[in-house]
């Protein structure tokens, strides 16, 4: 499934960001694969799973969130990510 990357304000806490992560895929498909949080700006960078960019449009349109962009990308490293196994 393609992955997306989009950036936004959010009107959510950190506790609310960290259980949207845990979500299954909602009713377009869309699953977030990792949030990257701006606390001070209010700011987050969704990494997205999604069937395509309408679905990711809506996803967001559903609960009142204008993203500034959203761009289709590959990962190329590998799927740390993904797995959760990302080393410090």
């Amino acid at each position: 499934m393609p992955i997306f990357l989009d950036v936004h304000k959010v009107p959510f806490t950190e506790d609310n960001l960290r259980e949207l992560c845990k979500s299954p895929p909602d009713e377009f498909g869309v699953m977030h694969v990792n949030l990257f949080y701006n606390k001070e700006s209010s700011v987050c960078f969704c990494l997205l799973s999604a069937p395509d960019l309408d679905a990711v449009e809506k996803h967001h349109k559903k609960v009142n969130i204008q993203c500034e962009w959203i761009t289709e990308v590959t990962n190329i490293v590998n799927d740390a990510f993904r797995t959760g196994q990302l080393k410090q």
